[in-house]
């Protein structure tokens, strides 16, 4: 297998893969073409979240802490219940996230 692999031509929506999960982790492989969060939606999650941006680029808006720019390589790590959301990924090529969840 490959992060690369299955990713369509035409991305109407992110797309969000399972790619392993087991006692209080996953591993979810997400790709935006373009994609932002809706406005004024903020992601509240119950779960820690570490995130690295594989390809691409992408701003992330951080509660209290701003607009945080990432590459290829830059990782993230977001505690639980660290409010956030996507203000814009590349529209040229696409950003793969790779998303670690754990409590």
């Amino acid at each position: 297998m490959n992060i690369r692999d299955g990713i369509p031509d035409s991305l109407p929506e992110e797309m969000v893969d399972m790619l392993a999960t087991g006692r209080g982790v996953r591993i979810e492989r997400i790709v935006s073409r373009g994609h932002a969060s809706p406005e004024g939606f903020w992601y509240d999650q119950n779960e820690n979240e570490w995130v690295m941006l594989v390809t691409g680029s992408a701003v992330l808006e951080i509660e209290g802490r701003g607009e945080v720019p990432l590459s290829p390589g830059d990782y993230l790590l977001l505690p639980a219940h660290c409010r956030h959301r996507v203000v814009r990924t590349d529209a040229e090529i696409e950003t793969i996230w790779l998303a670690v969840f754990f409590s």
